[in-house]
């Protein structure tokens, strides 16, 4: 039967540098504090003027070149943000124009921080079922247009960019092993952005009076909850594949909070230094953050063919999910 294989990856990011000095200078916070609490040093932000769509296109056409093939190959174009151009069209439409994939399905998914993981559980189903052959699977945010930068608990984690991921049809030993996506909205109020929807919509003076259409987060209960929800995880994917974490060649996890990434690597006694990190360059890119940090680690050499790599995540909903690949 056939499944996905990882066929490319690329990634773009905003040139604009935001520090941690730069934030102490904006809000009552330090490097120190940052750091320390999250392990962030800086993020990207995009400039005034910028589309995201644009990032997602770029990412996407190294993703494609990577993977040898052209847009007019795609069947499918899968968009994982919750900070698209603009609720209607989705963004994967404003993608497909732009890359002239004039065959290619397009929709967005939106799962927050898990989006890429809910998209390769999608596309490697999609590919499973013989429905398509190539999809591109993308995750893009401007976070930093939604963070409240008078919030010092959320201003100092998020940043702006795009990753994107070909993924092929094979029948090949290597490729998508195993994925497992959760949910729970018992945790629908921990994260959120609650205006700019129908509940809330931005016509009404109280949703911009309330600061409603910026990120809100409860950090302590999603700490708690995304160390224990992802080590279950990854354990499951690791026995429904057949697998030890001893086994693992890397994992690529959700680049949220270097604490809950190297919490979560000791209860699967997987050492730190097998887990692919950049958090400290980019913060929290939600659905973006797993594309760049794999993207990031193949074009430098690190991910080999024939390794073992282990993703995960956690985000908003609650969601979360990890997936066992075959490089």
């Amino acid at each position: 039967m056939f499944h996905a294989a990882i066929a490319g990856t690329g990634h773009a990011v905003p040139e604009t540098v935001l520090t941690n000095e730069d934030l102490s200078r904006l809000v009552a916070t330090s490097d120190e504090w940052i750091r320390t609490r999250t392990g962030i040093q800086e993020r990207r932000k995009a400039k005034e003027g910028d589309v995201l769509s644009d990032y997602a296109v770029s990412a996407g056409q190294k993703a494609m070149e990577a993977a040898g093939i052209t847009a007019k190959d795609l069947d499918a174009i899968m968009v994982a943000t919750v900070s698209p151009d603009q609720l209607i069209p989705s963004m994967a439409c404003f993608v497909q124009q732009k890359l002239g994939a004039k065959k290619a399905a397009a929709w967005d998914l939106n799962a927050a921080c898990s989006g890429w993981l809910y998209g390769l559980h999608i596309g490697d189903s999609l590919l499973q079922a013989g429905k398509a052959k190539n999809v591109l699977l993308i995750g893009a945010e401007f976070l930093t247009r939604f963070t409240d930068y008078t919030d010092r608990t959320t201003c100092v984690l998020f940043g702006d960019g795009a990753g994107a991921t070909v993924l092929k049809a094979t029948k090949s030993d290597h490729g998508v092993l195993s994925t497992v996506v959760r949910c729970d909205g018992e945790g629908a109020n921990t994260i959120q952005m609650p205006g700019g929807g129908s509940t809330h919509p931005p016509n009404r003076p109280q949703t911009l009076e309330q600061n409603l259409p910026y990120i809100r987060m409860m950090g302590g209960e999603t700490f708690k909850m995304a160390v224990r929800s992802i080590t279950e995880v990854c354990k499951e994917v690791l026995k429904e594949s057949g697998f030890e974490a001893s086994e693992v060649s890397w994992v690529v996890p959700h680049q949220a909070n270097e604490r809950i990434i190297t919490a979560a690597a000791e209860r699967l006694d997987i050492p730190k230094d097998r887990c692919i990190m950049n958090i400290e360059r980019y913060g929290n890119t939600s659905s973006a953050s797993i594309p760049i940090a794999l993207d990031e680690a193949v074009r430098s050499g690190r991910i080999k063919k024939g390794d073992l790599i282990l993703f995960t995540a956690f985000g908003g909903g609650f969601t979360w999910g990890a997936a066992l690949v075959r490089w």
